[in-house]
C-alpha cells in the first residue's frame, strides 16, 4: 500500500485499487473503503479546500452528468439520487454521514489521492468523513463533506518521522510548486523513480506543510535513508 506523500501515475493508482477510477468518489469501492479524487488545480471543476493546516479536508459534491436533458451541469442542483431513483455518489456519502452523526456507525474511512499534473497523481492517506451540508452556491445546491485526517500513532520512538509526517495534508498548490522546482526528480539523486512528497524539517521540528521551501521530492531511498537519520 501507498504512503501518504506517494507520487504515483494514474495507472500505478488503478492497480494499487484494483479498479479502472473514471469518477471522483466512490463510496465503498472494495469493501469498507471508499475513494476520493481530488483537484485543487487551476480550472478544476469543484472547489475543494483544505483547512487546519492540512488535517481537514472540504471536499465538494459532484455534479449531474451531462446529458440531453441536463446540457448544464453546473446550473443545476447537485443530485442526491439519479433519474432512476437510487442513490447517487453524493447520496451515498450523505447517508454515510446521517448514520455517523446519528451514532449507529463509526465515521466512513476514505482514501484520498490527489491529482498534480495529467497522469500524475499524490496518495494524501486515509480519512474519515465526519460531517456533510448543503450550500447554495450561484443559485444552485451543492454538496459539502469534512474529512479529517486518520494520525496513525505508533508506539515506537523510531516511527517518529512517519508517524508526524503522515498526518497533514500538503496543499495541491504546495505541491505543484515543489514538483516544478525540483522537475518531477529526487533532489539528491536524480531519480524518477519511486518518489515522495518530504519535509525538510518534520512536524516534530516545526515543519510546516504549507510552505514549498519545507517541502522537496525525494526518491524512496533517500527518504528512508533520511528518516533513519531522525533523532
Amino acid at each position: 500500500m501507498f504512503q501518504a506523500g506517494d507520487i504515483i501515475s494514474y495507472v500505478e493508482m488503478c492497480r494499487q485499487e484494483r479498479v479502472s477510477l473514471q469518477r471522483g468518489m466512490n463510496f465503498r469501492i472494495r469493501g469498507p473503503i471508499s475513494l476520493i479524487l481530488m483537484s485543487r488545480r487551476r480550472g478544476a471543476p469543484y472547489t475543494d479546500r483544505i483547512e487546519d493546516g492540512g488535517k481537514t479536508l472540504i471536499y465538494e459534491g459532484h455534479d449531474a452528468p451531462r446529458t440531453r436533458e441536463c446540457t448544464e451541469p453546473k446550473k443545476v442542483d447537485q443530485p442526491e439520487y439519479s433519474t432512476t431513483g437510487n442513490l447517487t455518489q453524493n447520496g451515498l456519502f450523505w447517508k454515510a454521514v446521517a448514520v455517523y452523526k446519528e451514532g449507529r456507525t463509526p465515521a466512513a474511512h476514505v482514501r484520498v489521492y490527489d491529482k498534480i499534473k495529467t497522469g500524475i497523481w499524490t496518495y494524501a492517506g486515509v480519512f474519515e468523513l465526519v460531517d456533510g451540508w448543503l450550500q447554495t452556491d450561484n443559485g444552485r445546491r451543492t454538496f459539502k463533506f469534512k474529512l479529517q485526517v486518520v494520525d496513525e500513532v505508533s508506539d515506537s520512538p523510531q516511527d517518529e518521522y512517519h508517524e508526524i509526517a503522515h498526518n497533514r495534508l500538503i496543499p495541491t498548490d504546495v505541491k505543484m510548486e515543489v514538483w516544478k522546482r525540483d522537475k518531477g526528480k529526487c533532489v539528491l539523486c536524480g531519480s524518477q523513480e519511486n518518489l515522495h512528497f518530504d519535509h525538510v524539517l518534520p512536524f516534530s521540528k516545526g515543519g510546516t506543510s504549507l510552505l514549498a521551501e519545507n517541502i522537496q521530492v525525494l526518491c524512496a531511498m533517500h527518504n528512508l535513508q533520511k528518516r533513519d537519520k531522525i533523532e
